[in-house]
């Protein structure tokens, strides 16, 4: 059996990081995918992004010229999927919306990736994933209750943007199996977000009171759920949350008297106290070592480079072997998503820039001499 997305053709329009990122997932999956790019783009490209285009062609192409809307309408009449990243508007000015792109392919799932979505008062305002994360309400929530707001250290509205782009590009072409209609795609980067604050909300509600920053039920707030410094500097951190959880760290620590006493908040002073001072006695490799079997829910916090090097991380794919990656590949973060039946796989290492401008142009139907006078008049 194939992969999953096998024959499926994804025209990606998108920079940066949202929609890359989902059309990574999709090309791990099987599907082609032809980023499209302006070439006086070319000097903006991210060398630490460079990975996530594994998979992929790339080609340049001026939208903005007639021959580069000819080339554009050729790629969408065979394409499954468009995936575009521009501010709301923009395609309609460079004539390649939607509705024009259903004019030509009805059956096309068109995605479009934006800071706030198509519609709304934010719709035309610029910004960047700090923007989306305080219009959220997420960033409000992250960092000490007595310190500003912590930017958290990924971009967490991007890729959950992409993340959502690619559930919603799946479930249009479940849709279309049904229909044989392709549809539009409208993804928030800040809807997103929000989405996320499904226990802070529910919180909120129940309590009718918002929440505040490390005082919520997983925030800082209870000592069963925290983080707490060792002796070497590093940290630990305990997620007891379940009763027997607790029970079992309070009578390693000696202490069963404070298992009745994990919610009660006139209690948790005394009890972070008590666990810091535990917590400095031994570091944090000790600890790990000494809760690996007994089942309480504690571990150490890994820095990125521990993580991805971790035996775990190679067990489960994170991190492949640069011998079994195609040549040129470099480091890559292996495919999360593990499908028994048609699992993912990279199968090329990122292009360069325009890489395969001339091979698609071909298999378009134009000629040397076309693709270089197209070159000449700056249409690719």
């Amino acid at each position: 059996m194939g992969a999953a997305l096998s024959e499926i053709l994804v025209v990606d329009l998108s920079r940066l990081l949202p929609g890359p990122y989902c059309s990574m997932i999709l090309a791990d999956h099987g599907a082609r995918v032809i980023a499209v790019e302006d070439r006086r783009f070319a000097a903006d490209a991210l060398p630490e992004l460079a990975h996530i285009n594994r998979n992929k062609e790339h080609m340049t192409l001026n939208l903005k010229s007639e021959r580069g809307q000819e080339i554009f309408r050729a790629l969408v009449k065979k394409a499954d999927i468009l995936l575009e990243g521009f501010r709301p508007g923009v395609t309609n000015r460079l004539k390649i919306d939607y509705d024009r792109v259903r004019s030509i392919n009805p059956a096309i799932v068109y995605c479009s990736v934006t800071g706030y979505g198509q519609s709304g008062d934010l719709r035309n305002q610029a910004g960047h994933d700090v923007n989306y994360m305080a219009a959220s309400g997420l960033l409000s929530l992250i960092g000490p209750a007595d310190g500003p707001p912590c930017i958290p250290g990924i971009q967490v509205g991007d890729l959950t943007g992409g993340l959502y782009a690619a559930v919603g590009i799946l479930l249009a072409l479940v849709a279309r199996e049904k229909t044989g209609h392709g549809q539009y795609i409208d993804v928030s980067m800040t809807d997103a977000l929000m989405s996320l604050a499904v226990t802070p909300a529910g919180e909120m509600w129940v309590k009718n009171c918002p929440p505040t920053r490390s005082r919520g039920l997983l925030s800082h707030r209870y000592a069963c759920y925290n983080v707490y410094e060792t002796a070497d500097g590093r940290h630990i951190t305990v997620g007891a949350l379940e009763r027997r959880f607790w029970e079992r760290l309070c009578r390693y620590f000696g202490v069963p008297e404070y298992a009745p006493l994990q919610f009660d908040d006139t209690c948790q002073e005394t009890l972070i106290d008590f666990l810091k001072n535990a917590f400095r006695q031994k570091t944090r490799d000790q600890w790990m070592e000494i809760f690996q079997d007994q089942d309480v829910c504690v571990g150490g916090v890994m820095g990125l480079d521990e993580a991805l090097n971790s035996p775990a991380a190679r067990q489960r794919g994170l991190l492949p072997d640069p011998a079994k990656l195609p040549d040129g590949c470099g480091p890559q973060l292996g495919p999360a998503l593990k499908l028994s039946q048609t699992p993912p796989q990279i199968r090329s290492a990122p292009p360069q820039f325009g890489q395969q401008t001339h091979a698609i142009l071909a298999e378009l139907g134009y000629d040397e001499r076309q693709i270089a006078q197209m070159e000449a008049e700056g249409a690719v």
